[in-house]
């Protein structure tokens, strides 16, 4: 019997041609499972590519290696409360507001339904003039994601 390549959760196997392919296998349950470094990682690279940054320049400012910063990307290593903080100062965003994207996307694959409860005052003083509220701290050349990130599902 002539086999094929079939790739089941970035697996890929040879099986017998006609030959089912296991649609609730353990490993399809442990796929299904949303992994935090990799949505963080996911949220930290989508603001940094909005603002149109370079992993460089945000490496600089957050004060840790563009390899590192690279893999907490790509959502490779586990970063600590205290290099996240570094890490969304150096994007100019709010750490609550970065997790608050990650829940929401966990929540999607989830398939949990979480009522908005930003409130609406702090999201529009995100959402509107990015130096509105905030001090003259950010610079101009950084564009403001706050309002995107708050609703970029």
């Amino acid at each position: 019997m002539m086999k094929h390549p079939v790739t089941i959760n970035g697996i890929t196997r040879w099986m017998e041609a006609g030959e089912h392919v296991p649609t609730d296998t353990i490993e399809t349950k442990e796929h299904a499972v949303p992994v935090l470094r990799q949505e963080i990682g996911d949220v930290l690279r989508d603001v940094r590519q909005r603002q149109r940054r370079t992993l460089r320049e945000v490496s600089h400012h957050a004060r840790v290696s563009l390899g590192y910063l690279s893999e907490v990307e790509r959502g490779q290593k586990e970063a600590s409360s205290e290099l996240l903080s570094s890490i969304c100062s150096a994007l100019n965003v709010p750490m609550s507001l970065m997790l608050r994207e990650v829940s929401d996307r966990v929540a999607l694959q989830e398939g949990v339904h979480i009522p908005d409860t930003v409130p609406v005052d702090l999201e529009n003083s995100y959402s509107h003039d990015p130096h509105e509220g905030l001090g003259s701290s950010i610079p101009d050349e950084v564009p403001d994601d706050f309002g995107q990130l708050a609703g970029s599902h």
